[in-house]
């Protein structure tokens, strides 16, 4: 598989750069893409090799509310900004994943305004439900499309090959969850003729993932069940709970991998939601020493804090604006930095993590050991997790040593071959 060693780093572009929270139709361009590129190298130091970017198009506010799939937003630039910030990643070795918003529109979709004026062909390209048009999770601004229209399945498609065409390597579709299985299976088939080497993660919260990942034909999902393991687990000093979910989640990368992760733009960053911060270190430890394919939101490497909260405007905090170079970030985040870094090339040197196979070596409330071996057996590490107060008794085993952390109280360690 393409993406099977991907480190993905994830943008949000509008906050990112800085950008007005309103797009009002016909507002003039602002070039801010080219701030992103300005961090490209800062990526490649992190060891990350892959740029996941959340919305570019054209859109009211947010970016989930799409006003135009094939015309960047103004507020970040025009297309030429975007073609110039592709070749600048692929010159560097970055695949380029875009976000997909093909759940639901919004207000000032051109289709939907013709909908709304009795077009009877518009109006066939969105749900109704009761005596109105159905939204997205009781969003009034976020207008849900009917996927089982023959046109918005074609409309879906040629946009996704549009941007592939142009250098895109692959999707991340939003609330991909909310979308029949059988119409991203159109799509998937559809776009991977043209496109064989296109990577689709869809945004899936809740499930079955392996199945559905069979039916849907996508290539990945969100693994949200082992995000919420890793903080909840620390945080209650039950590694019980992270245990099973890694079990669960050896199961999933028998058959396909992952999209793992500790934090987006939809959730509070970590190292907020972890009460010790002593423990994101064991947080960043099993988001790189399991099956799958990382993914880092930006300033989660920096330590950066922030808090989401259910209201209007409550994304922002985990949403801000970067500086517009690397080197003008704090000093306070290279410790954070530095850890990520060391993790990162420790699974470079084990290319074989992203389908190691998980085995639960012991486990009791504030300690979990497991061993990662390479599917063809050649190869291993031991991963002792502590959130105890006491330091843990494991030696390593011949020939092995600590490769990353220690194994002192709170410590997350990594034992192994080089």
């Amino acid at each position: 598989m393409r993406f099977e060693h991907v480190i993905l780093w994830h943008v949000y572009p509008l906050g990112f750069t800085g950008a007005e929270q309103e797009q009002p139709a016909g507002g003039a361009v602002q070039h801010r893409l080219p701030r992103i590129e300005r961090w490209l190298d800062r990526m490649i130091e992190l060891g990350a090799n892959g740029l996941q970017l959340g919305p570019v198009f054209d859109s009211e506010t947010h970016g989930y509310d799409t006003r135009d799939h094939l015309r960047i937003d103004p507020r970040l630039g025009d297309e030429q900004d975007l073609d110039a910030l592709i070749a600048a990643a692929h010159a560097r070795g970055i695949e380029v994943v875009l976000d997909g918003v093909f759940n639901h529109v919004g207000r000032s979709f051109p289709r939907f305004v013709q909908a709304e004026r009795g077009d009877p062909a518009a109006a066939a390209w969105f749900r109704r439900e009761g005596d109105g048009w159905a939204v997205f999770e009781g969003h009034g601004a976020l207008v849900a499309l009917n996927h089982d229209e023959p046109e918005v399945l074609r409309y879906v498609i040629d946009v996704m090959r549009h941007w592939l065409d142009r250098g895109v390597d692959g999707w991340r579709l939003d609330a991909a969850y909310a979308v029949p299985t059988a119409f991203w299976h159109r799509v998937a088939e559809a776009v991977h003729e043209t496109h064989p080497h296109a990577w689709l993660l869809g945004e899936v919260i809740h499930g079955d993932y392996a199945q559905w990942v069979a039916d849907s034909g996508l290539d990945s999902v969100t693994q949200y069940e082992l995000w919420k393991a890793i903080w909840s687990s620390l945080n209650e000093r039950n590694l019980w709970e992270l245990a099973w979910t890694l079990g669960r989640h050896r199961d999933l990368v028998a058959s396909f991998l992952p999209a793992t992760f500790v934090g987006n733009h939809d959730t509070t960053r970590i190292a907020s939601r972890l009460t010790d911060e002593r423990h994101l270190a064991h947080a960043l430890t099993v988001l790189f020493t399991v099956g799958g394919v990382p993914v880092v939101y930006s300033g989660d490497e920096e330590g950066f804090r922030g808090v989401k909260e259910d209201r209007a405007g409550g994304d922002d905090a985990v949403r801000p604006a970067f500086p517009d170079s690397p080197d003008e970030l704090s000093r306070l985040g290279e410790p954070i930095l530095r850890l990520h870094q060391r993790l990162i090339a420790l699974r470079r040197r084990k290319p074989w993590l992203a389908r190691g196979r998980y085995e639960q070596v012991s486990v009791e409330n504030d300690v979990l050991v497991y061993r990662m071996s390479s599917p063809e057996g050649d190869d291993a590490i031991t991963v002792a997790l502590n959130v105890g107060d006491g330091p843990l008794d494991l030696a390593p085993a011949n020939g092995e040593r600590v490769l990353e952390g220690g194994l002192g109280p709170h410590e997350a360690a990594v034992l192994g071959r080089d």
